[in-house]
């Protein structure tokens, strides 16, 4: 019986070695030689101290700065470690009272604003986790973060163009701005 099972323990102890372990410690090696920024979860560091990931969204609710996209992770937003989008859809009662009021709650911070709202500063993205908005949304929130701020809009608008991503390699995707990294730089601003 065993001259049957020695193939089988062989094959799995060696294919164990392999995916296990041999595979693993390769692929990490290269990671960690090529790009290990990004290996190492895209941290962002401030005075030696890791604030962020550029990877993963932030709440940010005080006026003064950049808002991003709501989560729907559970139990707080932003959970990297439960990813979920909400799975309500568009017809669901639910998330036309949650985008209400995520319409009541910008139009409360900044009264004087009458433009339309970015659908992506009140809907959250499928992994609940995305660290940007797009371009229209940070143009909507220029002049309450300016306000607060007590800076010119201009600034806080070249501040925007500065932190907007294009599209990647040209074509994929669209253009983009990092909240994280945006209000990083509005604090560190004079």
């Amino acid at each position: 019986m065993f001259k049957e099972l020695r193939p089988a323990i062989i094959s799995f102890l060696l294919l164990s070695l392999l995916t296990g372990i041999a595979y693993p410690l390769l692929v990490t090696g290269i990671s960690q030689a090529t790009m290990s920024a990004r290996a190492n979860g895209s941290l962002i560091f401030v005075d030696g101290k890791p604030v962020g990931s550029s990877l993963i969204g932030q709440s940010f609710s005080a006026p003064k700065y950049f808002w991003g996209r709501p989560s729907a992770t559970g139990p707080m937003p932003n959970n990297a470690a439960a990813s979920s989008g909400s799975n309500l859809g568009p017809t669901n009662p639910a998330l036309m009272e949650a985008v209400k009021a995520r319409v009541q709650a910008l139009r409360d911070a900044d009264p004087g604003n009458t433009a339309l709202v970015p659908v992506d500063l009140v809907t959250a993205s499928a992994s609940g986790l995305d660290p940007h908005i797009s371009p229209a949304a940070a143009e909507y929130q220029i002049t309450r973060v300016a306000r607060m701020r007590k800076i010119s809009p201009d600034a806080v608008r070249k501040l925007v163009a500065e932190h907007t991503e294009g599209r990647q390699f040209g074509i994929l995707g669209e253009p983009r701005v990092n909240v994280l990294e945006l209000n990083l730089a509005l604090d560190t601003a004079r």
